[in-house]
């Protein structure tokens, strides 16, 4: 378990992937400083390490919340262990309201309400389970939209936000996690990860992935060969972990549900790494 754990910190980073991000909207700048007047940097501006930092405990969470409500089968939606706690079906439709109110504050993004939107909880609870899976989505979707824009952390309100939102994200997926024991299943932090097999990479081969990769201003990843193997450094832990060859540019780690994709530039160099974990693709550019 421990060993798990040092993985995860090791190797654990943030946000979506752009397709899947909607358009940022025109924030006003406050010249003054060079940041909106909520605190969050310029519209555009691209995430700094800390910014990462927070956006990959995200990422974590609001992943585990996705895949868990996806596990629970459609016929247990109304389930609570007690009647006075709340059904599964109602967790869901609350953490999607929760998501938009909370991830609104983070700058200038709104979600649009629609008339569902204004129903009551006792009657979207009752929604189908693919229905509101699917609205789960979108709200997580809108929330990787509007931490993208926060930029460069430098409001003491926007921090506080941050730890609200993410609070949020990881007393819920508590709360879910009991109820998926209760039922007799597997909550999405203790399942095994998919069983991947390794394949044998010549040292030659190997040395072309080389290199250090930005994720972020401040924010790296070192991969490293050495004795046949390759290893990932993060900056923010300093801990190697090797990664095996699942195929050309395809790397796993194992014990751990986390995947690298060397990609290549148009002359076959490999220019840069998509980082792919917790549902969510990170693109870093090779720097040198």
């Amino acid at each position: 378990m421990r060993r798990r754990a040092l993985v995860v910190t090791a190797l654990l980073l943030p946000a979506a992937l752009a397709a899947q991000t909607p358009p940022a909207r025109e924030v006003p700048n406050d010249t003054s400083n060079g940041t909106t007047p909520n605190g969050a940097a310029p519209n555009g501006a691209a995430p700094d390490g800390v910014m990462f930092a927070f956006q990959r405990f995200a990422d974590l969470f609001a992943g585990r919340l996705v895949a868990a409500f996806e596990a629970i089968p459609a016929v247990r939606y109304d389930y609570r262990p007690t009647p006075p706690q709340q059904t599964v079906g109602y967790i869901a439709q609350h953490l999607e309201d929760a998501n938009y109110s909370l991830c609104e504050r983070f700058g200038a993004l709104k979600h649009p309400a629609t008339a569902k939107d204004s129903l009551a909880d006792t009657v979207k609870a009752r929604w189908p389970k693919d229905t509101l899976v699917a609205r789960l989505r979108a709200s997580v979707r809108f929330c990787d939209a509007a931490l993208d824009q926060v930029g460069h952390l430098q409001s003491p309100a926007v921090a506080t936000n941050l730890l609200a939102f993410e609070t949020d994200l990881a007393e819920h997926y508590s709360q879910i996690a009991t109820y998926m024991r209760l039922l007799g299943l597997v909550p999405p932090s203790a399942a095994p990860p998919t069983p991947r097999t390794a394949i044998e990479l010549p040292a030659a081969e190997l040395s072309r992935y080389v290199g250090v990769y930005q994720l972020a201003p401040g924010l790296e990843l070192d991969v490293a060969a050495r004795d046949g193997a390759l290893f990932v450094t993060s900056t923010t832990s300093g801990t190697p972990v090797r990664v095996w060859p699942e195929r050309r540019d395809a790397f796993f780690v194992k014990g751990v549900d986390a995947q690298v994709t060397f990609t290549r530039d148009p002359g076959g160099a490999v220019s840069g790494l998509v980082l792919h974990q917790y549902g969510r693709d990170r693109v870093a550019a090779k720097v040198r």
